[in-house]
């Protein structure tokens, strides 16, 4: 992916991550969309960025992301990036089904299946153009758990393997596949995730992503420094104390 001169569409940028990646984006010159669930999110993004263009979009129902795609590609018919940001992190008890059921389905709805339609409503599209990036987002969590999270944990593990999988489907095209595989990083992601002292503040964590786009533009995954302590655990042979590591609370069994 070039640092600069795309058309990127990146649902799920109203905050976090997806907002601050948008503005660097757009500080390199690129023209960037924002999408997101919230009309006054939107607003006062447009608002406060000029020049950056919105759509309302919500990533967990199918018909709002085929209208979506239809509002940005009329827009911009020149679109030629898009970031499956969009994404939704909860705490779970998996002994007690009737507190956890509901939340799951919606992380698998919105981490798995509105990745995989948002890709499905843009590819025909993207092999068009001379040059083009999917980016999909996974996680740190995708290569090694944590305890409380275990359909995000798994929603972003699928999102690797896909990833894997739809770039060796669309070698000889013109779109290019990346994996974005964040750490912990200080967003609202989940309550308290903002004061987190041991997640990697969002400045930074931006300004390493840009820099590894800019320095590795054909790049397979980017991960940042921080992120390589999960990513990697098997790999090294640490796997178990890298669980431990993240999970420090694990119970104990007789």
């Amino acid at each position: 992916m070039n640092i600069s001169g795309n058309t990127v569409f990146i649902p799920g940028a109203t905050s976090g991550i997806g907002l601050a990646l948008a503005l660097a984006l757009k500080a390199r010159g690129n023209t960037v969309i924002v999408g997101g669930r919230r009309a006054d999110l939107l607003e006062r993004i447009a608002a406060e960025h000029p020049g950056i263009d919105t759509v309302r979009i919500d990533t967990s129902d199918a018909a709002s992301i085929t209208a979506a795609a239809r509002q940005v590609l009329t827009a911009h018919p020149d679109l030629d990036v898009l970031v499956t940001m969009a994404g939704i992190m909860q705490a779970e008890d998996w002994r007690k089904p009737e507190s956890f059921l509901a939340g799951a389905e919606a992380t698998v709805t919105t981490n798995l299946l509105g990745p995989i339609r948002l890709i499905a409503a843009f590819v025909e599209h993207l092999q068009t153009r001379p040059a083009a990036t999917i980016m999909t987002v996974s996680s740190g969590l995708a290569f090694t758990p944590l305890m409380i999270t275990p359909s995000y944990n798994a929603s972003k593990a699928a999102i690797h393997m896909l990833s894997e999988s739809v770039r060796l489907q669309l070698a000889g095209t013109s779109v290019s596949v990346v994996e974005l595989e964040p750490p912990a990083v200080r967003t609202a992601l989940m309550p308290g995730h903002e004061e987190n002292e041991h997640a990697m503040p969002l400045d930074e964590f931006v300004a390493e992503v840009m820099s590894l786009i800019e320095s590795r533009p054909d790049a397979k995954e980017i991960q940042v420094e921080r992120v390589k302590f999960l990513r990697y655990g098997e790999a090294r042979g640490d796997y178990d104390q890298v669980v431990a590591t993240l999970n420090p609370a694990l119970p104990t069994h007789p």
